[in-house]
């Protein structure tokens, strides 16, 4: 997955945002501002964390005034304080107003995603575990909320259910186990695509290991059961741990020599990062 979002992708979702947002129009700004009048203003980071979703913010304001300048102050994913100002704009008011809250709201949801992640990285660091998001997303808003996971320095798992086999608890229930599950996934994916398979039980992980899966997937085991899971696999295919994670467990699990660890609550549960927009005197 690109490192960048596509243009054409944010366009679609700020359209989205600002249509719903300003609906016939911002009566607020429109009775009390006049059409013409220019501001300069700053977003500040008004807590610590990481900063996501510049681009984002900026291609907000710029669909209401294209000749809205934008300067981002921090570069996607830095580190900053409390009251650092992380971009300036200026332009005509009215636009700046209206956008105001569409604005922050992608950029105090994306930068809360990143920080979490940061936590989360910054917890295995020194283990070889990759920490990964899962298709937990916002809805409409997946493209957002996977980019700010990598701003964090975390790594996106599939993206959805098109470029990614994983077969879980109800695909083995409905295919009548996992052997039979994981055949007819030979049977009809490509030679590029990976099969991946849930266990919850160190029988179904054996059950996985003999049906030659790539990728075996620890779902909500604690790290005695990981750890003994991982030396019984010994290497034979990569594995992934999900399922309950959290920053108290992760280190633990990261240390039983895991690839991956899988965090739903890095975009279902990350707290937005407290970002305004303040204008300038003058």
């Amino acid at each position: 997955m690109s490192e960048t979002l596509a243009d054409e992708v944010v366009r679609a979702i700020v359209s989205r945002a600002l249509a719903e947002d300003l609906g016939s129009g911002d009566v607020t700004t429109e009775a009390t501002v006049a059409s013409g009048v220019q501001c300069r203003a700053e977003i500040v980071a008004r807590e610590g964390g990481i900063i996501a979703g510049l681009a984002v913010a900026r291609a907000t304001f710029v669909a209401l005034d294209a000749k809205i300048a934008f300067e981002s102050v921090v570069a996607e994913g830095a580190q900053v304080e409390a009251g650092a100002a992380v971009a300036r704009l200026s332009g005509l008011a009215r636009a700046v107003l209206a956008g105001e809250r569409t604005a922050l709201n992608f950029l105090q949801r994306m930068s809360g995603i990143a920080t979490l992640t940061r936590r989360y990285v910054e917890a295995v660091q020194g283990t070889k575990a990759r920490i990964c998001d899962t298709r937990k997303t916002a809805p409409g808003l997946r493209p957002l909320d996977k980019y700010a996971v990598r701003a964090g320095g975390g790594h996106n798992h599939r993206f959805g259910l098109f470029d990614g086999m994983l077969i879980k608890d109800n695909h083995i229930r409905a295919a009548g186990g996992i052997a039979q599950a994981v055949r007819r996934a030979r049977d009809s994916a490509h030679h590029l695509l990976r099969v991946e398979v849930e266990a919850q039980t160190h029988s179904q992980v054996e059950e996985a290991l003999s049906a030659g899966v790539e990728v075996i997937m620890l779902d909500n085991m604690s790290p005695e059961e990981v750890a003994r899971a991982v030396e019984f696999i010994a290497g034979r295919c990569e594995v992934e741990v999900s399922g309950g994670v959290t920053l108290e467990t992760v280190r633990a699990l990261a240390e039983c020599g895991v690839e991956y660890i899988s965090v739903g609550a890095l975009t279902h549960s990350a707290p937005a990062l407290d970002v305004g927009l303040e204008f300038e005197d003058g």
